[in-house]
């Protein structure tokens, strides 16, 4: 009779539906929203619901196989489908419309193949093969970055029931019992968390990413599903104690991580622990546990409309700016998150709640499986249309002439430019060659690299002169490859680059967001570079690059000191505007917004004291200074086209087909630097 008793309160805890999960649900995606929108700086709502679609699918999948010794495949996939390929197919094709009429059409290529990865569920992988930066606050997010996480759980999906299955069988044929299984899980857990925790420190897009560094957050669900029955039989007072605190230590980790924390490391173990633990406690279902909080109208109902609301909350913040064409406010971020809730609503009563309770479909599985193939099917086919087939939106407002593509041609072009500035001669081919006219001469070392070495593609103009010169710097020195190697063939000079990304030449520390740390490698790389370029032993050294915040003199004295005492000739390039905007884009949304692509000079000529700073201590160590502003601004201006060509391919990187045309404008400097 006891031993009823207990069975039977242990199947009453052991509950279909938990109120407790349905409010959860709710919470992790208000921390998503809240924190993507920019109203509550809270992370860790994706982890929260890494954990609950790990339980919820191992508790499917684990009370199948006990009730039948296997898993329906058909059913289960028939399942997925129903409930997530409706929702993705119409924001795909959604986002791709207003993509077409709102953005830039150069971001639109690039966010149609974002749509396609997304539609494949592979799109965490090309943001990590891209070196995505998830929090990047410069316009680079893509419309469809959000879906990396609902990639990974599709992936889950598809292997979880045959390995559960396999692991399973095997288990109680070698032991009886599941522990094997319960091993396997623990490996998962404890294997991917290590291995997402180290790559966080070297490979940072990787570690967010990747599926193999993110499939422990699932796998800790489908533990804590292992041992619901287990769980079940817990001490109703532990039970409630466990969900409070696992309530207050998901809220309060969330809030303490940031956009500098970096993730996912261990930082997202915080909020997750604190969802397993309401998880556990609540398959106890204590009375006055966390549940009293959790379980209520409203969460339920935001529990009923978050996949909705995750769709669609994203591409809506990500293509609001370019629709009011304004600065983006906080009451903006608001209007956007009630905007995608609204529409949430209408796809959970219209789209969703029709797939999933057709009658049809859940009577034939593989019904089911076909519809949900034909609309993945249809989201893959019209991003691959918009990406390959589609004309891009382009309402050029130029002349269309390629006849004056000659770039700089004396600073008289540049005063020419400022004046064309509100209707610049371009053509179309120029213009839409310009997002991909980055320069193909010489070579520059990624973040991560930490040491230089001179290779092969480090060095231009003319390779088998005896005379040498170096360039060295960051990004912005690599910019000028195209005109030193043009310069190097006129004067017969080998150029060898010496170029890190982000690295300055100058000694001072340098702290990355992108990395979440402070950039160590420019610190080892600039090192091994200055001894580098002494045993090269060059005639000229070249320097230049992006003006950082955080320059200082001393710090720029002792990268010249030491050039210095090379014994080469040393000359300092001032650093060139910085637009802070793509002008390619810019120009590519035609005449209502070609003139603001041409900024005012004093907006894009930034940090004056520190380039007045750099420019001193390079003269007081006896470099030739060249002034690079004539040839990017007159008369107060910077103009975006300058002799037919885009002058910038981004933000603030010269184009390749521009930089080639400045040869002539360095030539002086150099023809007198070497003749000395």
């Amino acid at each position: 009779m006891t031993r009823h008793r207990a069975s039977a309160a242990q199947n009453e805890r052991l509950r279909k539906y938990r109120p407790d999960i349905q409010g959860l649900r709710a919470v992790a995606i208000m921390m998503v929203v809240s924190m993507h929108c920019g109203i509550l700086d809270i992370h860790g709502g994706v982890d929260v619901s890494f954990v609950l679609s790990g339980f919820l699918i191992g508790s499917q999948l684990l009370a199948e196989i006990d009730k039948t010794g296997k898993v329906s495949l058909s059913k289960f996939w028939a399942r997925r489908f129903r409930r997530l390929a409706p929702g993705t197919a119409i924001t795909v094709i959604a986002t791709a419309v207003l993509s077409w009429i709102f953005v830039s059409p150069f971001r639109f290529r690039e966010y149609m193949s974002d749509g396609l990865a997304a539609s494949l569920s592979v799109i965490n992988w090309r943001l990590a093969e891209n070196g995505t930066d998830y929090f990047a606050n410069d316009g680079s997010q893509s419309p469809y970055q959000h879906f990396w996480s609902l990639g990974i759980e599709e992936q889950f999906y598809v292997v979880a029931p045959l390995v559960l299955v396999a692991l399973v069988w095997l288990s109680r044929t070698l032991f009886r019992n599941r522990v094997l299984l319960a091993l396997f899980l623990v490996a998962v857990v404890a294997g991917s968390f290590y291995v997402g925790y180290t790559t966080t420190t070297t490979n940072q897009p990787l570690a967010y990413f990747s599926t193999h560094t993110r499939i422990w957050e699932l796998a800790f669900g489908v533990l804590l599903a292992l041992n619901a029955p287990l769980l079940s039989r817990m001490n109703t007072a532990l039970a409630t104690v466990l969900t409070w605190l696992g309530l207050a230590t998901t809220l309060v980790t969330a809030m303490l991580i940031t956009e500098h924390t970096p993730l996912p490391g261990y930082a997202v173990a915080g909020p997750l622990l604190g969802a397993a633990l309401i998880i556990a406690g609540g398959c106890a279902a204590p009375r006055l546990g966390a549940e009293k909080v959790l379980d209520n109208p409203v969460f339920n109902f935001i529990g009923n409309i978050s996949y909705g609301w995750y769709l669609w909350h994203w591409p809506i913040l990500i293509l609001w700016p370019s629709i009011i064409e304004r600065e983006f406010t906080f009451s903006d971020r608001l209007r956007v998150a009630v905007v995608s809730f609204l529409l949430a609503i209408a796809m959970h009563y219209v789209v969703e709640k029709r797939f999933r309770d057709n009658v049809k479909l859940t009577l034939s599985p593989w019904r089911g499986i076909f519809t949900g193939g034909a609309l993945t099917s249809s989201a893959v086919a019209c991003s691959a249309l918009a990406l390959y087939v589609v004309p891009l939106n382009l309402p050029l407002a130029t002349s269309g002439s390629s006849a004056a593509a000659l770039g700089f041609a004396g600073t008289d072009s540049v005063r020419t430019a400022v004046a064309q500035r509100t209707g610049p001669e371009i053509s179309e081919s120029a213009l839409l060659k310009a997002p991909d006219d980055r320069g193909d001469h010489g070579c520059i070392d990624d973040l991560l690299i930490t040491g230089y070495t001179q290779r092969d593609d480090c060095v231009i103009g003319d390779k088998d002169a005896s005379r040498t010169m170096v360039l060295l710097g960051d990004s912005h020195a690599y910019q000028w490859g195209n005109a030193f190697h043009e310069l190097g063939r006129d004067l017969n000079v080998k150029v060898i680059t010496v170029i890190k990304s982000g690295c300055s030449p100058e000694v001072y520390k340098i702290t990355r967001e992108d990395l979440g740390r402070e950039y160590t490698e420019c610190d080892s790389w600039r090192e091994t570079a200055l001894d580098r370029i002494a045993e090269i032993d060059p005639d000229v050294v070249v320097v230049t690059n992006r003006v950082q915040q955080t320059a200082t003199r001393d710090g720029a004295a002792q990268t010249f000191g030491k050039l210095k005492a090379t014994g080469a000739d040393l000359v300092y390039l001032t650093d060139t505007p910085y637009p802070d905007f793509s002008v390619p884009d810019c120009l590519a949304k035609g005449s209502d917004t070609i003139a603001t692509c041409s900024p005012k000079a004093e907006h894009v000529i930034d940090r004056a004291e520190l380039r007045a700073m750099e420019r001193e201590v390079a003269e007081e160590h006896g470099a030739e200074i060249v002034d690079t502003i004539p040839a990017f601004c007159a008369e107060g201006y910077c103009p975006a086209v300058i002799g037919g060509h885009v002058v910038y391919w981004d933000y603030s990187h010269m184009s390749g087909s521009y930089a080639r045309s400045l040869a002539p404008f360095l030539k002086p400097t150099f023809d007198k630097v070497l003749a000395g």
